[in-house]
């Protein structure tokens, strides 16, 4: 039984919460309605015990003995994730990331729909790269973001410019913010910021690497 809490939960626990409804959405689709507890913590990569830790920040979950129904987790985290809509997305920078960005089905499947493209240059993006959406420009997000009630934004820029995409987001009224470019940007306190650098990616890929050569 899924129960809001206003306790802050670790941006750790957070991502594992992902882990989950990602795997179960695996399994549910192999057509298991029944999960033991040690079984999918070694689908997660996880134990057992962290997965029940992570779950208790939200309630009592799962069958003493038996494990966890996982139409019905799956569905928590869907509340606890906050998933169970559709959010509207805005997109800065219609460059090789950003139409990448666009093509990529997985957004919608998650509750995620990109509603809008901008770029500085909207005049030098081909039509093909966006689809049916048209690449508008930044002088339009402020008018467009609150329109559309938009509360995500998506920078897809060079990271000379990711500070003053951000600042027109927050400006804009945007509070969540998935940053591609590989700088830290400045935001207020209130604006929560999820960096996306596939550089450190890498990074963290070749050190396991070099310590097991």
């Amino acid at each position: 039984m899924w129960e809001n809490t206003k306790t802050k939960i670790p941006e750790a626990t957070v991502n594992r919460l992902s882990t989950y409804a990602r795997i179960l959405d695996q399994i549910k689709s192999e057509g298991t309605e029944l999960i033991a507890s040690a079984d999918l913590a070694r689908q997660c990569g996880f134990n057992p015990a962290q997965i029940r830790k992570d779950l208790a920040y939200f309630g009592e979950f799962g069958v003493r003995g038996k494990g966890y129904y996982i139409k019905e987790l799956r569905e928590n985290l869907k509340k606890i994730l906050g998933v169970t809509q559709t959010w509207k997305v805005v997109l800065v920078g219609a460059g090789n990331l950003g139409s990448a960005l666009l093509a990529y089905k997985g957004f919608l499947a998650h509750g995620f729909e990109i509603d809008a493209v901008f770029d500085k240059f909207p005049e030098k993006i081909p039509p093909h790269r966006t689809g049916s959406l048209p690449v508008l420009p930044m002088s339009d997000l402020h008018q467009v973001v609150q329109e559309k009630q938009i509360k995500i934004g998506i920078i897809a820029v060079p990271s000379e410019n990711a500070q003053n995409v951000g600042t027109a987001l927050v400006n804009a009224g945007i509070t969540g913010i998935l940053n591609f470019a590989p700088i830290q940007i400045q935001t207020p306190r209130h604006v929560k910021v999820k960096n996306v650098d596939l550089g450190s990616e890498l990074e963290h890929l070749s050190f396991y690497l070099s310590q097991n050569p």
